[in-house]
């Protein structure tokens, strides 16, 4: 009828496909997706290999990638997900805590973020939401832990410190305080700016670090010796 405006149609449920060579893991995700009305399991893989292939197949919004798998392992199979035909989904890795050197492995080769698996499974459908809609997730506790860990190896066992150009003194700031992992707030508060200019502050290093997210940010402050540990 003329003068009736229609309902909005509901925006496409996000697309996600499992990665776990336990069953019992991919059975208790897809359970707790099954009951979101925004998000779909649109497959399920148990070795990397299968997780490219279906990557490429579908082209989810999200993978959701364990990291131990027998043959191709999670980070292997984030890199060809990441670089490869499908590099437009995003990768949220899962794992344990103690796993530290394949997490950082991950991240460094494109996953969006990590996940505990002992996380609450809501923690995880929430974590799935941010990814999807574009948004690197490593939660600061979990960052500010992973840092501590890497900063206190010998420095035989850390990558080659990378220089950092084309950014000011204050974006440089901006970095360290990210890859300390603080969020937009403790930022701002740290030097003493509106969380909106420390947002542009964000934005502005993303485009001149050709970075993909803010975990890329964090990886790219550590490999440039600019993280130490928070006391």
């Amino acid at each position: 009828m003329s003068g009736q405006s229609r309902p909005a149609a509901a925006p496409a449920p996000f697309r996600v496909v499992l990665v776990d060579d336990q069953p019992l893991v991919r059975a208790a995700l897809r359970m707790v997706i099954t009951e979101a009305p925004d998000i779909e399991v649109a497959g399920e893989a148990s070795t990397g290999a299968e997780a490219v292939r279906l990557a490429e197949e579908l082209r989810p919004d999200v993978v959701v990638m364990d990291i131990r798998m027998p043959g191709m392992d999670g980070i292997e199979a984030t890199r060809l997900i990441t670089e490869g035909p499908s590099r437009g989904t995003h990768v949220i890795v899962l794992t344990t805590f103690d796993e530290d050197d394949y997490v950082y492995g991950a991240l460094r080769v494109g996953a969006a973020g990590f996940l505990v698996k002992d996380m609450a499974l809501d923690d995880i459908l929430a974590a799935i939401r941010v990814v999807a809609a574009g948004d690197g997730l490593i939660a600061p506790s979990v960052t500010r832990r992973l840092i501590k860990e890497f900063a206190a190896r010998p420095q035989s066992n850390s990558p080659a410190r990378k220089e950092i150009t084309g950014i000011t003194d204050r974006e440089r700031e901006v970095l360290t305080l990210v890859g300390g992992g603080l969020s937009n707030t403790e930022i701002a508060a740290e030097l003493s700016l509106s969380v909106a200019t420390a947002k542009t502050y964000l934005t502005r290093l993303l485009a001149k670090l050709d970075a993909r997210d803010r975990v890329q940010l964090v990886i790219i402050a550590y490999e440039a010796g600019l993280v130490g540990v928070r006391r």
